[in-house]
C-alpha cells in the first residue's frame, strides 16, 4: 500500500492510531475517507504527531507538515 495513492492536492487524510506496538499503516478507512495509521508513540507533548511526520516522511520521501488535528485523531498533513 503507497501513501501516495492517497493523497489528493498535496494533502493526506490520517486517521491516526497511538500508543500502538509499531507504527505502521493499517488500510484505508472508507467511512471516514482516512487512511488509518498506527503509531507507535504516546500522544503527549506532540509525540504521537512527531513519529506519524517521521513516518510519512520515511515512506514518501516528502517533506510533511501537520495542517489540522494537531489534538485529534483526525488529521490533514500536507506532503510536498
Amino acid at each position: 500500500m503507497r501513501v501516495s495513492d492517497y493523497v489528493k492536492s498535496g494533502i493526506l487524510s490520517v486517521h491516526a492510531k497511538p500508543n500502538s506496538p509499531k507504527t505502521e499503516i493499517l488500510g484505508w478507512d472508507e467511512s471516514k475517507h482516512a487512511l488509518k495509521i498506527a503509531v507507535a508513540a504516546v500522544p503527549d507533548k506532540d509525540r504521537a504527531n512527531i513519529e506519524l511526520l517521521k513516518f510519512l516522511k520515511k515512506e514518501t520521501g516528502m517533506k510533511c507538515e501537520l495542517v489540522s488535528g494537531a489534538r485529534s485523531r483526525e488529521k490533514l498533513v500536507r506532503l510536498s
